[in-house]
């Protein structure tokens, strides 16, 4: 207590006390949160509060260039994109349609495989559907975005393409809305309940240079695809942002390291003078020898030389910092791993500190971050698009279904099956694999999900295969009625 303190307790000790309890909470309350505190070790951390929109919209550009920039030039910028990219489409996603008609279902696979082409899914004709899907990966994880616009044309299989646009496109001039009541924020017009109704686009060319006026397109053609976290945020941020930083200090590091590397492999050697014995001034000792002059020489294999009197050779020999710089980049990469929700090994490749268990938890871990992103994709890109696709096919006589528009959701019930991933252990996977459908832990249907293929088409090549056996006298194994046989 200090002297007024003292006074008081000593005139009213109920006014002391109710003065000290009060302080206490005081001291309390102000320290609840040591994040909300302002000593010294958050002196320098000002943060502020605004909406999705306003925190993103003056900084987007900022980072999406610099993303870019280290999307052209950073190798561990680019471990993580193919990171996701190779885990997400990798080989490719296919379509297993789920209708009632087993006729209408192939139907509409066969038509499918073959819109997925460029020349039919393309309005460029440069790139088929995976290759769209592993490139709005890509565009998410550095722009934060990217825009598929519905186009219908009168060439293809059927009238109906995609053309992909960059967020950059989205015109930011565009203020008036095309309705009224609604309202125009960074391109993208929406209504009163914030929804978007419409996309503004000031178009460029190939080369760079804007074309014509901003152009508006309804929603209901274009697919945005980006990451909202926030329910203000009506624009895309780069995924990459929370780690651009870090990538871009590491950098820097490694080009240190590079160079002191590069300095530290080339022998350097001074000559050292002293003043000779005779004469006044090295000027005059070496005018009086040329061998004192030391222009031009260069060091080479077996080389014997004869220094001037009194010269000294010393030989600069600047230590090496690999060892440091392993165990630096490790801790780094680690961190730029975890804040994108991917675990070291799965972005650097090095495996050299991993076993069976590990490998395979990592993995499970790596999957929940992926199945986020399939979920996005299937949900916002390729469902989307599929269901686009089956009313143009309909539209353009293909399928014939009589009641299609009657029972237009049953047509359009489908799944997507991811290509497999390889095992890390084939034996043991085998073998839990088949302790889990003993004890009905998964069905064949799950199995044959999981390894990427249809269960029924499955089962076909199952009794194909044993059929045709059959039909040579050899049971699948090598056994014949109990005998071996070759063949």
């Amino acid at each position: 207590m200090n002297l007024i303190d003292k006074t008081v307790m000593l005139l009213s000790p109920r006014r002391g006390a109710e003065r000290l309890a009060w302080r206490e909470q005081a001291r309390l309350m102000e320290k609840s949160y040591d994040a909300g505190s302002a000593d010294r070790r958050n002196v320098n951390w000002r943060a502020y509060n605004d909406s999705g929109e306003m925190m993103d919209r003056y900084e987007r550009d900022v980072v999406r260039a610099r993303v870019r920039d280290l999307e052209r030039n950073s190798d561990m910028a680019n471990a993580m994109i193919s990171a996701r990219v190779r885990n997400t489409v990798g080989k490719g996603i296919t379509l297993q349609a789920k209708t009632d008609d087993p006729d209408f279902n192939a139907q509409a696979e066969a038509l499918w495989k073959k819109w997925c082409r460029a020349r039919n899914c393309d309005v460029t004709r440069s790139q088929n559907f995976n290759q769209m899907l592993r490139m709005a990966v890509r565009r998410k994880m550095v722009d934060g975005g990217i825009i598929f616009l519905k186009c219908y044309t009168s060439d293809g299989l059927v009238p109906f393409k995609l053309q992909t646009l960059e967020v950059d496109e989205l015109c930011l001039s565009q203020t008036t809305p095309k309705k009224k009541g609604n309202k125009v924020i960074s391109g993208v017009e929406y209504n009163s309940y914030n929804r978007a109704v419409g996309y503004w686009f000031q178009r460029y060319s190939a080369d760079g240079m804007t074309v014509n006026d901003p152009e508006y397109y309804d929603a209901e053609r274009v697919i945005f695809y980006f990451s909202k976290k926030r329910p203000s945020q009506v624009r895309e941020i780069s995924d990459l942002a929370p780690t651009v930083s870090r990538i871009r200090d590491v950098n820097e590091y490694m080009d240190a390291v590079a160079m002191k590397e590069r300095v530290a492999a080339c022998l350097s050697a001074f000559i050292t003078r002293q003043n000779p014995a005779s004469g006044f001034g090295r000027a005059n000792a070496a005018a009086a020898d040329s061998r004192d002059s030391y222009d031009g020489r260069h060091l080479a294999p077996g080389m014997i030389f004869e220094l001037g009197a009194g010269d000294d050779v010393k030989v600069v020999s600047p230590g090496n910092s690999s060892g440091e710089s392993e165990s630096f980049l490790k801790t780094q990469e680690r961190l730029m791993a975890a804040g994108q929700g991917m675990s070291y090994e799965v972005v650097s490749r090095d495996m050299s500190q991993t076993n069976y268990s590990s490998a395979r938890q990592g993995l499970i871990e790596d999957d929940e971050t992926f199945a986020e992103e399939v979920e996005s994709l299937k949900e916002v890109i390729m469902d989307e698009v599929y269901e686009t696709f089956l009313i143009s096919c309909e539209v353009s006589g293909l399928f014939g279904v009589r009641d299609f528009w009657e029972n237009k959701e049953s047509y359009m019930s489908h799944t997507w099956v991811s290509a497999p991933k390889r095992w890390i252990d084939p034996a043991k996977e085998a073998n839990a694999t088949k302790i889990a459908l003993d004890s009905k832990q998964k069905s064949f249907k799950d199995v044959c999900a999981e390894n990427g293929k249809d269960w029924q088409e499955q089962i076909d090549d199952m009794a194909e295969v044993a059929a045709y056996a059959a039909s040579k006298g050899i049971e699948l194994g090598g056994n014949t009625n109990g005998q071996n046989k070759t063949t």
